[in-house]
């Protein structure tokens, strides 16, 4: 069954609502899958030449919060047939980019940028990349040489993203040496738009408050009904829910529940241990909706958990990260009284911020 099969049995069953965009998206997709899992044979020119046939054109999916892209990728996923293939979270990928590139220059064997892409590529036929972004200079420093020598070794890239190429990194540091990765993306990836009328993602949400008070079973049911709608996934296999492991700067951080880009944790595992904005700032840019369980009221008594807990929200803001809690108390009497009230309450302004339906439209990473 091909992707665009699937996905109008889907829209047929009433799962999706007819839409343009992602249908054509649907479409391009089906004869890429097609492309990879029935290669051209090499003619004679290339085998006398030793040159290999060019790898099929890739495809760039952006669009707002909600709107499919993930959903087509798994659609586009499952159909391609013939490996190797991998698919992985863009920000894990740069951090295993970064690792390699600091092995390479330790060896001081020159341009560590070619070595690091036939490794990558080795093998490799499809390459598909989840939430494209790019937020620091490092990052975009390095793509264009990466991406142009893993081309050249056959592979072909689908990402999706929030923004359109000409969109990323816009307004950062040294932008003008970023914009050969953007024409590099226009070049030799069909860029489609998928901004149709539906939110799914909020949607899936419903009218559930994202902040329930008191921490309970009720507050617990519920927010495991929010995951299970957000992640699509089966609640008669709740025992086995995927979990993950962060790596931050060689310390590891243990997320319970993973998946889709929606992390569970306990406020506990959050700020009960010794963390702080680097372990925040990886879980933000990870993922893009975090649920948290058992919030305590807050005060002098627990005064570094609080502290942690500002920083927490403060990472999550900065990435417009969906959070959907349950605490013992609702923001304004989160930290009801004594020594450190007076700076918590940014931290309330922005929880509140946080449940409004107008941060809520906002996509991860998006300002």
């Amino acid at each position: 069954m091909t992707v665009l099969t699937r996905y109008d049995h889907l829209v047929a069953a009433g799962e999706l609502r007819p839409d343009p965009e992602q249908r054509a998206a649907a479409e391009r997709l089906s004869r890429l899958a097609t492309e990879l899992d029935s290669p051209p044979k090499r003619g004679l020119f290339a085998r006398l030449t030793g040159k290999d046939v060019a790898p099929p054109r890739g495809v760039y999916l952006w669009g707002g919060v909600g709107r499919g892209k993930s959903m087509l990728m798994d659609l586009f996923y499952d159909c391609v047939a013939t490996g190797p293939k991998r698919r992985v979270h863009f920000h894990a990928f740069m951090i295993e980019v970064h690792a390699r590139l600091a092995t390479e220059r330790a060896k001081e064997a020159g341009n560590p940028v070619p070595p690091v892409a036939e490794a990558l590529a080795k093998d490799l036929k499809l390459l598909a990349f989840d939430e494209m972004v790019i937020n620091n200079t490092a990052d975009a420093m390095v793509l264009s040489r990466l991406f142009t020598e893993m081309m050249t070794h056959g592979v072909t890239m689908v990402a999706t993203s929030n923004r359109p190429p000409v969109d990323l990194y816009k307004d950062g540091l040294q932008r003008d040496s970023f914009l050969p990765f953007i024409h590099l993306l226009e070049s030799n990836l069909d860029v489609l738009p998928l901004n149709g009328p539906t939110d799914y993602r909020r949607d899936r949400l419903g009218a559930v408050d994202t902040w329930l008070v008191p921490n309970g079973p009720a507050a617990t049911e519920a927010l495991s009904a929010a995951f299970f709608r957000l992640t699509d996934y089966p609640v008669e296999d709740a025992a086995h829910v995927p979990s993950c492991d962060l790596d931050i700067g060689g310390r590891t951080l243990h997320v319970p529940k993973a998946l889709k880009g929606v992390a569970v944790f306990s406020f506990k595992r959050l700020c009960g241990e010794a963390r702080g904005a680097p372990d925040y700032l990886e879980v933000a840019r990870t993922f893009h909706t975090v649920i948290l369980v058992g919030i305590p009221v807050l005060g002098p008594e627990n005064r570094n958990e609080a502290a942690r807990f500002v920083t927490l929200i403060d990472a999550l803001y900065e990435y417009r990260v969906k959070l959907l809690a349950a605490a013992d108390a609702q923001p304004g009497d989160l930290y009801p009284t004594g020594d450190g009230r007076f700076e918590f309450d940014r931290t309330i302004s922005r929880l509140e911020e946080m449940r409004s339906e107008e941060y809520l439209a906002k996509g991860h990473g998006e300002g």
